[in-house]
């Protein structure tokens, strides 16, 4: 029961100073949740109480289900993003249906993710490699801080997923800006960005909502042309099951897949880092992903849209001491409170307080140091993170992060069939054999003797590269070569199409009355060798635990043998 249900594990430990940082944790990440879940639900084409929506079942269901006791779960600016280009894409007409296809979205993403962690799938996250994401997130934060000009200048801007039609759109409409909305725009941000270098335990964000609203109030900027949030329905959301149809599914399953992954990933990355710093757990991938997809699914019952963990609310639990998910409750009772008695203070709040919320939030998401990082050290992985980043920027979301990820795995491929091919050599007066590239004149080379070493796999996709690199090495030794080893201890597998080749090399080598021995070869590698075949052209005799010892049955297989024979008749008295 542990397993499927994590709060079982820590409950009956649960102390009572515990307590205090849970419930003060929990608080301060609710009042942070309810400005960022309206402005968040902005971001994705919803009304703005569909993020208070977001922010009630799901964080509950994680509660109970989810093995991390520090991830703060609930809307987020990226998924978010993600929403509104899926949905923008289709053509759905009127605000109704929109927002039926949020909730039903986030039933998808739910089940995805659901059923993803039943079958023990959470290892398909590895596909996103760290490039991908820096690139694609960068692009993201960018595509969402332009998106919200519109609320900063107080202005209507067509929108669009795409940073060079949002500038154009924002350019085209500046002349009919308004001050009051830029300045107030403007003056949010300054307060969050001064407040949280000033002191990071002051609620900059709930700062600036209140003053926000206070300021509009008092100084009636409402008919000066301010936007603002306006009426937000009190009361909780009321039951409803999505309306689940095939064709709608069949809409939507890429962006669904794409939120469910990418929200996993975002989940398990803040997962690992708040368990990195509390040693009292370990995090469960799968039960993230059970956790995550139930949340999802349960709260699409309750009007919720696509949920993650969120990178700065996490932090602020993790900051404020929290202990257990008993946190979330209390930040769950916020949110409840809001929705049954506060909502009328938030009619005045301006659109561009929101934005301004937005705009801090995801800038720390836009990554520099990382791209300068990989271009001193690893261009090609440059290049995957800048194709990514350029096409999710100015092509599309879905676009730039299913190409990062196929970028990925061609460089992956592309490393892969051509691995490291290294020449080994004794370095004189030791038993060590080493790349004679590396080790220059410390080394001895021998004219009758080829030692190599291939650091990876053998399979169809670097077999050929392997033959060719062999027998490059073997033309250039000419012919005083007498015998090949080939240091196997970095190939851990070997498929049916480089068994062949490997039968096909050793035989052409011993026509040429060139001996072949393989040295260093672990369990499964052998295991292939007599399956496959390998050994009936190879022989037993010409496999060795080290090539020290391959290169001593080479140069007197006679007195090695005898001396192996001795050894096993020893071990067998």
């Amino acid at each position: 029961m542990q397993r499927f249900f994590p709060f079982l594990d820590w409950l009956p430990l649960y102390k009572k100073k515990y307590f205090t940082k849970d419930l003060l944790g929990g608080i301060t990440v609710g009042i942070i949740l309810v400005p960022q879940g309206m402005a968040y639900a902005m971001i994705a084409g919803l009304p703005p109480v569909y993020g208070l929506y977001a922010s009630l079942f799901p964080i509950l269901v994680y509660a109970f289900l989810g093995s991390s006791r520090q991830l703060a779960v609930g809307p987020v600016a990226m998924d978010s993003l993600l929403v509104a280009a899926g949905l923008g894409a289709l053509a759905i007409s009127g605000p109704e249906n929109y927002i039926a296809m949020a909730i039903f979205l986030a039933f998808s993403v739910g089940a995805i993710q659901f059923l993803l962690g039943l079958g023990r799938m959470g290892f398909l996250v590895n596909f996103l490699s760290r490039p991908v994401i820096s690139g694609f997130t960068s692009a993201a934060a960018l595509i969402i801080m332009f998106s919200q000009l519109k609320h900063l200048l107080g202005v209507s801007v067509q929108g669009s997923t795409q940073f060079h039609e949002l500038l154009a759109n924002a350019l085209g409409q500046l002349g009919a800006t308004n001050p009051y909305d830029l300045g107030i725009g403007l003056l949010g941000i300054a307060l969050i960005i001064l407040l949280k270098k000033w002191d990071k335990r002051i609620p900059g964000t709930l700062l600036a909502v209140v003053l926000g609203i206070l300021g509009v109030y008092f100084f009636g900027l409402e008919s000066k042309g301010v936007e603002l949030v306006g009426e937000i329905p009190k009361g909780l959301p009321s039951f409803s099951v999505p309306e689940i149809r095939l064709q709608h599914f069949l809409d939507i399953w890429p962006i669904a897949l794409t939120l469910a992954l990418i929200g996993y990933l975002e989940a398990i990355s803040i997962g690992k880092a708040m368990e990195e710093k509390n040693d009292e757990y370990t995090i469960d991938a799968n039960q993230e992903l059970v956790a995550l997809g139930s949340s999802n699914m349960l709260g699409s019952f309750f009007q919720s849209y696509p949920v993650t963990a969120s990178f700065s609310r996490s932090a602020i639990s993790n900051s404020s001491g929290v202990k257990s998910n008993l946190a979330s409750l209390f930040s769950v009772v916020m949110v409840v409170v809001t929705l049954l008695f506060l909502t009328p203070l938030f009619y005045f709040l301006p659109n561009a307080v929101l934005a301004s919320i937005i705009m801090v939030s995801v800038f720390g998401l836009i990554d520099v140091a990382y791209p300068k990082r990989l271009w001193r050290l690893r261009k090609d992985e440059f290049l995957v993170l800048l194709g990514t980043f350029l096409i999710t920027l100015f092509v599309g979301i879905k676009e730039g992060i299913l190409i990062g990820v196929l970028f990925s795995l061609l460089l992956m491929v592309y490393r892969t069939s051509k691995p490291h091919f290294a020449v080994l050599g004794n370095i004189r007066g030791t038993d060590y054999y080493k790349n004679i590239d590396r080790f220059g004149e410390e080394v001895e080379i021998r004219e009758d003797l080829l030692i190599i070493r291939f650091d990876a796999q053998l399979y169809f996709g670097n077999a050929s590269f392997f033959k060719t690199q062999l027998f490059k090495q073997v033309t250039a030794k000419g012919g005083k070569l007498k015998g090949v080893v080939l240091n196997a201890e970095a190939i851990n597998y070997i498929d049916s199409t480089a068994a062949r080749m490997l039968v096909a090399v050793i035989g052409e080598l011993q026509q040429r009355g060139i001996r072949f021995y393989i040295a260093g070869a672990i369990g499964p590698a052998r295991d292939i060798f007599f399956s496959s075949g390998i050994i009936d052209l190879l022989k037993k005799e010409h496999l060795f635990v080290q090539t020290k010892e391959a290169v001593a049955y080479f140069d007197n297989p006679t007195e090695v043998s005898i001396l192996q024979g001795k050894v096993a008749h020893q071990n067998r008295n």
